[in-house]
Order: C-alpha cells, then structure tokens, then sequence
C-alpha cells in the first residue's frame, strides 16, 4: 500500500504530526531522579510553559484564587456577599455531586446572576469559544480532609477551579500503583463535602517513563486501567516519556482544547476524553472541510476523505465530534449523519436529540426528514442512506441542494456505493463527504467492483489499524481455535468455494445431524469454560454463535434446547434473523444486510422466528411479534439483553455481526465461512476491552477458517499483524515465549506453578515483609497466565485428567477416546502437575491476607519504618473476583460437608478456607461460624433449606447488631436506619454529602472532637455494611 503525508504540517492541530522527542536531543541524567525531584522538574517545565504558579493550600485561598480569575475573565467585580452567594447558589452548592459538577463545565457553563442591586449579568466559568482567554495555573501538594487526610501533587488549576489532577511516582514504579492511588483519592477525599475538586476532568499519571490520563468518571466499567491512554502523535507514535508529554499534551493551547473541545458528556452522564487518533481524526476532517471551502473544491473525492479507524475503538464518538464541530463552521449549512438504519436506537443517537432534539426523526417517511432539513435551527440531520436516498428520488428541486453541506458516513462500507451514491453526486452541488471505516475496501484485493473506498471518499486522512488498537490496549487480541468436531466432516468444513459449499450435498453434510449434534453438544460443554462462568456464582461473559443460514439457525436452536432440556441450569438461548435481500455485493466477505421486514422471508423461516420469538416472549415476559415494528423492538430488547448478560448464548445469520457493540461478549461460536470484511467485523464482536479477566476474544470455528483469518488481518493491520493479533498457542503459555510487541520474556505457566511450590510450600509459614512481597508477585503472576490459559480446551481437559486416578484404566480410555488422544499425548498431559485446588484456596486465602495486612499498613505509621518497597506490587482483584463463589454455594457446601461429616469443628475449618480465599465473603466468616455453631445443621432436609435458615438467621443478626451500634455510638435512630439501609441497597458506605452528619449526636463541627467521632462512625459502618451486605436492606 502506498505511503503518503496525510496533512501538510499546521500549527492548529494539538495532535503533531512531527514531534522530537526530548532524549534525541539531550543526554539522559546521570542521577537518580526521587520522586520530589520529579515533581519539581514537571512544575518548573509548566512554568516555562506559560503557566502561573500560586501558592495556595487550603480550599480559602482556592476560592479566593477562584474569585481573582472569574472576575478577569467576566471583566467584572464581586462584592463579598455577592461572591458568597454565588459560591453558594451556583459554583459550590452543597448538594452538587461529581455529575453536577462536571455538567457546569460542559453544558451548563454560564450563569445569570443577579447582582446585589438587581442588574443581571452572564457569568461565564470557562470560555469555549476562544479557548487561549482560560488562564492556567499550577500548584503543588494542595491538601484535602476526608476519610484520609491526602496531600495530592499536583493540580491543574483552569480560571482557578481544579480541572486536572497529577499523580507522579519515582521512575520504575508499576504505572498502574498510580492508578491505584488515584482510585483510592476518589474513595477517600476528592467528593468530600461540597469540594471543589468534583471539578475534575482529567487524572494525569506518570511514572516518569509512562504518562497516561483518563476521564473522571465514576462509572464503574469505564473506571479501570484500561481505559488510560498516553498521547501520541498523528501516525500513533506513543508520547510516554514525561517531559515528551509536558512539552505536548500540557501545552497550554492542547490541555484546553482537550478539557473544552474533545471531550463528551453524554446522555448517561458519563464524561468520555477523546483519545489521541479521535482527536487526530476530527482535527483532519475539520482542516479538510475547510481547506476544500477556501479552494473552492466541493462535490467531489478530492473535497472530503476517509478515516480507518479498527473496529472497536470508538469510531462512533469521533464521528459525532465531527459533525458537531463542523456545524460551528460558519460557512456550512447543514451536515448529515448518515446511519445504517439498524443504528438509530444506539446511543449515539440519544446524543445528537440532546444536541439538537429534532436532528433525529424515527421514521422512515421522508416528510420528517424534509421538515427537518427546512428548519433554519437544525444544523444537524440525523438519517438513514435508505431515506435519504428516497428523498433525493422523490424530491426534485431542494433548497438544501445548492448550500454547503457535510456528508459523515458512519461505517462507510454500507453506504458508499450503489444508488444513494450516485443520486447524491447528482443532486447535491456543494457537498464534503467523509466515510470512517474499521475495514477499507481496497481496489485489486477485496473490492467486487471498480468502486473502492478511497474512489469514493478520497484520500485517507488519518488511519488506526487493529495493530495500533492492540499495541495500546483499546481492543483485545484474538484466540482462534478450529475445531474438527467429528473427523469425518473435515472435508467439508476446510472447503472455501461459495458455489461448491452451496451445493446440496455440501450444505446435506455440514447440516448432517450427527455433526449438528457433536457441535452443540461441543458448545454446550465448554460454554461454561469459555465464557469464565465455571465458577460457582460467577458472572463471566456470554457468546455469540453465528451460522450460515436460517435453516442452520434453525437446526442449532432445536438441537441446543433439546439437548439442555433436563439439565439444572439451561442456559437462556436466543436467536434473530431477518429479510435479506439479493443486492449486488460491493466487497468480498461482506456480509449480507438483513433489513427489518422478517415478513418478506418465506413461510418455514417465519414460522421458527416466530416460535423462537414466544420462547423469548416467555422467558422474559414481553410480547414482541415478527410484524415490522414489533421486531424492532425485539431487535433493541434483545440489544440490551445481550449487554446486561441476561441472555447467555445468541444465534445470529447476519444481525448483529456489523456495528453491534456488546463489551460482555467474549466468545463467538461460528459455523458459516467468512473472509476480509466480514470475518474482521464479525471477530470484532468479542475484542472489546472490560476488565482483566477478558484478555482477548475468544473465536471457536467449526470451519477451517485458518488462511481466511490470516488473509483478513494481513489486510487490515501490516505484514507483521498475525503476531499481534493472534493469540499465543497453548504450548507457548505453558511454557514461555517473548512477547513481540514489547520484546519482555514471559514465563511460562509451569515455570511459575514449580517456583510456587519450591519457594512457598506452606502459605502459613509466609511471614516476613520479604516474603509476602515476593509471593503476592508470584501469585499475582500465576493468576494472570491461568486466567488465560481457562480459555484453551488443552488446559480443560488437564484438568479434568488430575480428577481421573491413573489406576483407573476404564476411565482413562474413555477420557483419552473423548478427546481424540493417542497414548503419547496421554502421556505428555500426565507429566504435567497442576496445583491441587485446596493449595490454590490457601494461596488466594494467603493473597487476599497479605492485601488487607498492606493497607493497614500503609494507612498507620509502620510503612514509614519499612525498609521494602511495594510499588511495583499491583493486586490482581479483578482476577480474584474472576473466580470469586457466592455466598449461596458457600451456604450449600455447608449442607453437602454436612451430610458426610457431623463434626462442626471440622466443618467450621472447611468453611473458613473457602470464605478466606473469597475477597468479597471475607467479612463474613464470623456471620457463617455463629449460624454454623448456633444451628441444629441436622433439622435441615435440603439446600434451599439451609439458605433459608442463614438468611432467617442473619436478619436477625441484622437487625440486632444495628442497635447496638446506634446506642453504642449514641446515634440519631431514624437518620442511621435510613443511611445504613441505603449502604445496605448500594453495598458500600458513602460519606459523600452530607448523609453522614444528620446521624451524629449534636456537636459542633468546629469541636476537634467531631471529626474523630465522624471518623470512627465511618469506619464502624462501613465494617457493619461489609458483613451485612446481600442480607436485606430493610431494617
């Protein structure tokens, strides 16, 4: 593929196209750098930057550094009272929470105040439209009073109020420990009381070597480490190092557009930072639009462009920052954002009715649209290519043809070529057209036709393949395995010619009923595995199967339910498909679109719909129908009910595997053939980011799609793609290899599992600071390589071959035939020893000791006398709730030790190590041993009987324990019932607001004594709530 400049060089772009880094051109220090001298280095780098630097330490002089800077720029004077009143009533009431603070800064940025004699004057916090007016100042080790007392280090101040929040830790810290401190800040003192550091927007964190930043949020799957980013320049070169990213992301000029311009707040109030290659990508379309205005050249390839952004990685977002920036162009009349019609229910939609309520009509009648298109108020219209390719056939002579328009297509693969293309070159006669795709059609490789992306669009003007995605962490990689069920079908299934797999006897053999049955069956037995629900009371994940047609779908369906008819917990399986059309196709491997009219299928496929439809209506209770409307809305429930987790398995044609976006997804099951686009499309079901468990996308193939996907991701990474997009094979986590994107060497799992048992054979005997230190690495390693090997069938059957005695011939046989093993293979799996699980329940128990012991310390003065350094520890909690079991199968063990053994004291022992090795149970080991020790175990018939009684047990317990606290620490009765009942609801303590002061006993604040009071309520509260939680909320 040919190389090009996207863009002249342009000093308005905040992402560089040409940036030198600070090493090339001066020699590395010769000291080691400590942590204050870090600090102090970035300060004064700010300060030569433009940036003032008061000293300001206590939220007073804040605010009065608040007052200065409003007051410059409203151009404008405060008296006292008035300045009170407003901090008051507008700029820190009392009642404000992080989401009200953050809507001041991006929607609700001006005030109308009045004045002590009545006039009335705009007051503005920020100014959005000349962004450079903001003044900008630092400070350093600003301290905060909540839960802890945290001095932070340093604080971005924007017209005084504290928008951007620094972490620094000394170079060869773990990046993610400051993190970590952050998220402990959030918890602690950031939202105490009516603070002014709700204000935040953006956490900077660096290391020295690693500088990332990310939104404040406090939406919990968007609050992981995942979702930090460093800036990089245009072509995606990372900007790590932190003099690099003071130099670029803290110039004055970028930081401001970044906080003001390229960020989103959305509908669900979630605060979205848009990463380098969006902003890169808007900046470019932005130029584009106006370079092609000022030379005249519209309506044609040359006037717009393409972006290629890799499927997954927010392409939506950017385009909605680009149709909205463009519409503040003066010159520009109208711009469109043209979606697929599936699309209009997604939330990008939401954002555009809040933007401009009336953008988004619905309906598929063109008069909304034309009325839209007439009101002089809309500058954006949000439409389908079908109807406004009916508007452009039906209307002959409209005004909106001859003024200046923007054409956005969402996901240009779907729209680019056809009739809607053509009417739109005939119509429009001053048009800018740009397309974003995450899978180009290239002319000579993939395209069907003449017709290719760049013949449409024009040039590419910024581009983010797969490999950049991977390198930065923004999706996963794959896991490709292909799976020969039954060998006698291999034939069928390597074969890769369409007309040859449509023959009848083809499509006979891959619908042949024993390779339907061995595949279901395949599904049904390793569904648990796959999606990480094998542990009891997990969460995990849930899986997409697609196939090849909707007799297929049909097939699947029947035999999946039929097969899991009588089993304890049947898993909830859906399906959709619909009418789709003969169309001519545009590009190998697309998949074909399937509209919303289920009513042109024939009469066998509107017949297995529907039943499949009752089934669903049944399982959930609705009442959706195959009639156009009604499927619609089953199309969206289902939507949703995919993302929530609530349906387990959904069989799909060709629904769903464009544009569906569903982070909870991490496995596809598929038995049809796909190539380049469709193949790349359908994989990108299950590569979204979402916490550490999900450490890639997990595709099962019944076909050998080998050389398919290989061809795929060649095309739309680079040459060396297919090592960074494929996972590593099973011998290659058991045994170690080097990794090629960051040249580290990885240890295998073998390695890890001898040195456990070698250094740490007894986890009680870990006892100094040394050696917890050492251990919490080493299991917080073997924790990571063993939630990625759970996700390969060799690593299942080891398991289940460590539960077969070898004396056992029988079971051996049957155990090697199950699997297709020949002796050798036998053989090999026998050599390797896995850890026993009870080992496994004393090391987790051990882990989770050590964390809790880390805090306390940290928290006291004994982190002061230590001599170790923790920071490059980082706890994996996320794996540990992984594998996390409930309370319920904690109840049921009960039951089960019971029966065989009558003796408490052994079963109190049992049920402690489980509880230990379980983070979120722990505060309720002693809750267990009292009903354990205070129960007639024997009265009990059954499981539900025993969960029963606990739960009988516990709201007495609960409801007991509540008053004693409240006479112990001689609370407000009323008030502490409804704030301990609300923590019980949320299932933590939140000393936010001011909740927590109503339930104290009379004091004044300004006594000394009143924040020790409040703290220890606080703590003893929060305690109560740890044990109590999933009890009951009522008290």
């Amino acid at each position: 593929m040919k190389q090009y400049k996207t863009i002249a060089e342009s000093n308005n772009f905040i992402v560089l196209d040409k940036y030198t880094k600070y090493s090339e051109v001066n020699d590395a220090p010769a000291i080691y750098q400590t942590e204050a001298a870090l600090e102090k280095e970035f300060i004064q780098d700010l300060i030569n930057q433009g940036y003032e630097n008061p000293s300001l330490t206590t939220i007073e002089a804040m605010l009065a550094n608040v007052k200065v800077q409003l007051q410059v720029l409203n151009n404008m004077e405060f008296s006292d009272s008035e300045w009170a009143r407003f901090v008051e009533e507008y700029l820190d009431k009392p009642s404000d929470n992080l989401v009200e603070k953050t809507r001041k800064i991006h929607d609700n940025y001006i005030y109308d105040f009045v004045f002590d004699d009545g006039h009335i004057q705009n007051i503005y916090l920020v100014d959005k439209k000349n962004v450079a007016r903001n003044k900008v100042q630092v400070i350093t080790q600003f301290g905060q009073k909540g839960t802890q007392a945290n001095r932070y280090d340093v604080t971005i101040l924007v017209n005084g109020l504290p928008l951007v929040q620094v972490e620094l830790k000394k170079r060869g810290v773990a990046i993610r420990e400051a993190f970590n401190q952050i998220h402990r800040y959030t918890k602690e003192s950031f939202n105490s009381g009516n603070s002014l550091f709700k204000y935040v927007q953006i956490f900077v964190i660096s290391n020295g070597t690693d500088s990332r930043y990310f939104a404040n949020t406090v939406e919990r799957d968007k609050n992981s480490f995942d979702f930090t980013m460093n800036w990089a320049k245009a072509d995606n070169a990372l900007i790590k190092d932190l003099k690099d990213f003071t130099t670029t992301f803290f110039q004055k000029h970028t930081l401001l557009n970044v906080l003001l311009t390229y960020s989103v707040f959305d509908t669900s109030d979630i605060l979205l930072i848009m990463r380098p290659y969006q902003i890169a990508a808007t900046e470019r379309m932005l130029w584009k639009i106006s370079s092609s205005f000022q030379s005249k050249i519209w309506s044609k390839a040359e006037s717009g462009g393409y972006i290629w952004h890799t499927t997954g990685s927010g392409k939506t977002l950017t385009s909605f920052k680009a149709a909205r920036l463009a519409t503040k162009l003066d010159f520009i009349d109208k711009v469109f954002f043209v979606v697929d019609r599936k699309d209009l229910d997604f939330q990008t939609m939401k954002e555009y009715q809040r933007f401009s309520p009336d953008s988004v009509n619905g309906s598929d009648s063109t008069a909304g649209l034309k009325r839209n298109i007439e009101k002089e108020d809309n500058r954006i219209i949000v439409t389908t290519i079908q109807k406004l390719n009916n508007l452009m056939k039906t209307e002959s002579d409209l005004a909106i043809y001859q003024k200046q328009v923007v054409f956005i297509f969402d996901e240009a693969h779907r729209s680019q070529f056809g009739e809607a293309q053509k009417n739109l070159n005939k119509k429009f006669k001053k048009f800018y057209q740009f397309g974003f795709t995450g899978t180009p059609i290239f002319a000579g490789i993939n395209a069907l036709g003449a017709e290719s992306t760049q013949s449409v669009f024009g040039r590419e003007l910024h581009s983010y393949v797969i490999t950049d995605a991977i390198r930065d962490e923004k999706v996963l990689k794959f896991k490709v395995d292909y799976n020969n069920v039954q060998p006698k079908f291999k034939g069928f299934e390597t074969e890769i010619d369409e007309k040859k797999l449509t023959a009848a006897e083809n499509t006979k053999a891959l619908l042949h009923p024993a390779r339907i049955k061995e595949v279901s069956q395949y599904i049904l037995k390793n569904y648990r595995i796959k999606t990480h629900r094998n542990h009891a009371g997990n969460q995990g994940f849930n899986a997409m199967f697609a196939v090849s047609s909707v007799v297929a779908a049909k097939c699947y369906y029947e035999e999946l339910n039929r097969l899991q008819k009588d089993t304890e917990k049947p898993l909830k399986i859906a399906t959709i498909f619909s009418f789709a059309a003969n169309e001519e196709q545009s590009a190998i491997g697309e998949i074909v679109d399937e509209n919303f009219e289920p009513s042109a299928m024939d009469s066998s496929a509107k017949e297995f719909l529907t039943s499949a439809i009752n089934d669903y209506n049944a399982m959930f209770k609705t009442s959706f129908g195959v009639e156009s409307k009604e499927f619609q809305n089953y199309y969206r429930d289902l939507a949703k009910r995919v993302k929530s987790k609530e349906v387990d398995l959904i069989i799909v044609v060709g629904m769903f595997l464009t544009g569906f976006d569903a982070p909870t997804l991490n496995t596809l099951f598929v038995d049809k053939n796909l190539r380049y686009h469709g193949l790349m499309q359908a994989f990108s079901r299950t590569n979204r980011i979402y916490d550490a468990t999900k450490t890639f996308g997990n595709i099962i193939t019944f076909r050998d799609l080998e050389t398919a996907t290989v061809d795929a991701i060649t095309l739309f990474g680079d040459k060396n793609t297919k090592n960074v997009v494929l996972e590593k094979s099973y011998k290659e986590y058991l045994e170690g290899f080097t990794d090629i994107v960051t040249g580290q060497a990885r240890r295998g799992f073998m390695d890890v599992v001898n040195e456990l048992n070698e250094k740490f054979p007894n986890p009680d005997e870990i006892v100094t600071e040394k050696d917890k230190k050492e251990f919490s690495k080493l299991f917080g390693e073997y924790l990571r390589v063993e939630n990625v090997l759970q996700n390969y069938d060799e690593f299942t059957n080891l398991k289940v071959l460590q539960t077969i005695d070898v004396k056992d011939v029988e079971a051996i046989e049957a155990f090697k035939e199950a699997n297709f093993l020949t002796d050798e293979e036998l053989a090999r799996m026998q050599e390797i020893k896995l850890l026993p699980e009870r080992k496994i329940q004393d090391y987790r128990s051990t882990y989770n000791d050590i964390r809790d012991w880390l805090r306390r310390e940290k928290n006291g003065a004994a982190s002061e006398e230590s001599e170790i350094d923790w920071d490059d520890v980082v706890f994996e909690i996320d794996l540990l709730k992984s594998q996390e079991i409930n309370l319920d199968y904690i109840l049921e063990l009960i039951f089960e030790h019971n029966k065989k053994n009558k003796d408490k004291a052994t079963l109190i022992e049992e049920i402690r190590r489980v509880i230990r090795a379980s983070i979120g149970n722990r505060a309720k080991e002693g809750l267990v041993v009292d009903f354990i020790n205070e129960t007639d175990l024997e009265i009990i018939q059954d499981k539900a009987n025993v969960i029963d009684s606990f739960y009988a047990y516990a709201q007495g317990k609960l409801k007991s324990e509540v008053s004693e606290l409240i006479t112990e620490e001689n609370l407000n009765e009323k008030e502490a019932k409804r704030y301990i009942a609300a923590s019980l609801k949320r299932k933590f303590a939140n000393e936010n607001g001011t909740e927590l002061n109503t339930i104290l006993p009379k004091m004044s604040p300004l006594n000394p004594q009143y924040l020790i009071k409040k703290q220890s309520v606080f703590q003893k509260i929060a305690a109560f709530v740890e044990k109590f939680k999933g009890v009951d909320d009522q008290i």
